[in-house]
């Protein structure tokens, strides 16, 4: 199913702390999602409204018309016989958002990707930066490749509540990026071939946009992704640190024990059932960053949503993988040629 114009989706959200976060449901089977909201704005009569979304949830993101358009092509920043990269900007839901995008050379239009790349401080954070060597080799196998810098990164605009919102803006970015491509017009862009990669943070953003839009991609690989558990990235990156985003958090949020119905409204595994894309999780065995375990959980949850999901794991690689990563690229290849045809 292919949506067009604009993603009205699910929630999503991704705490990307320290190398960043997704999700909180509860143990044991995902929780069937809510359904759609009506749209004529009354009630069947002797039916209760329903309760609106916490603003900070995923059903909150799912409610929402998401738009992406405008994507505009800047300065030639490099140039090889491969494919040509510029500095783009483009519209989401209101924010303008910068980044990278490689073009190939040759006759298009060619399948397009969107990248999603993990946490980097935005203070010292330059635009196309995280997943260089991803961005060169998908170039050269033919594809249309746009890295998103996300809100508060680059030239992108600010938004200075996303930290405390569990930066939930990076899924909106990625939905942007994928419908600004859709409508960008642009001949070189194949529009209805578009699959969508993260690593680590971005990992997590993948999970988000997955159950937000299920349909915006045709596939989606996440490369040593974060838990998608928000609380359990907390506790793993930030509190650790004696980061004082953590109190902000659960000042507005409360904690997972206060308030267990908001942690289980921001993971993507309490709505695995939404999800309609193949989606390959690739984790290394030796990655201290990102714990194995989470790769696990997350692709037995998706599994047992009877979706379509492939967890490969990578005997001795860490997080951001070494000399087995000439091989994983193959296999990230052919997938996306399977599914982006």
């Amino acid at each position: 199913m292919r949506l067009r114009g604009t993603a009205c989706a699910a929630a999503g959200l991704l705490l990307a702390l320290a190398t960043g976060c997704t999700g909180g449901a509860e143990d044991g089977a995902p929780a069937t999602s809510p359904a759609p909201a009506r749209t004529t704005g009354e009630s069947p009569r002797g039916t209760p409204a329903p309760s609106p979304a916490d603003p900070v949830s995923l059903p909150a993101l799912m409610q929402r018309e998401h738009t992406g358009s405008g994507l505009r092509l800047g300065d030639v920043l490099d140039r090889n016989s491969a494919y040509t990269r510029y500095a783009v900007t483009y519209e989401a839901n209101g924010l303008t958002i910068s980044g990278i995008m490689n073009i190939p050379e040759g006759k298009g239009p060619f399948p397009a990707l969107v990248l999603a790349h993990g946490y980097i401080d935005p203070d010292v954070y330059f635009s196309g930066q995280g997943m260089p060597r991803e961005q060169d080799r998908l170039a050269r196998a033919g594809h249309v490749v746009l890295h998103t810098d996300y809100r508060n990164h680059a030239r992108s605009d600010k938004d200075p509540d996303n930290d405390v919102n569990l930066r939930l803006g990076y899924t909106e970015d990625v939905i942007g990026a994928a419908l600004a491509l859709r409508n960008s017009g642009r001949p070189e862009i194949d529009g209805d071939r578009i699959g969508l990669f993260g690593r680590s943070m971005g990992g997590g953003v993948v999970y988000n946009t997955l159950v937000v839009a299920p349909g915006l991609f045709d596939a989606a690989v996440a490369y040593a992704p974060v838990s998608a558990r928000p609380q359990e990235n907390i506790d793993h990156f930030q509190r650790p640190d004696g980061d004082p985003l953590v109190a902000e958090i659960e000042e507005k949020h409360g904690t997972p024990d206060q308030d267990p119905a908001f942690w289980r409204g921001v993971s993507p595994l309490t709505y695995a059932d939404r999800v309609s894309e193949p989606l390959l999780i690739q984790h290394g065995t030796a990655d201290d960053t990102c714990p194995l375990t989470w790769s696990r959980e997350a692709a037995a949850a998706f599994r047992e949503a009877g979706k379509d999901v492939e967890l490969r794991t990578v005997p001795g690689e860490g997080h951001t993988f070494g000399p087995r990563w000439a091989a994983e690229m193959d296999v990230t290849e052919a997938f996306f040629a399977r599914h982006l045809r």
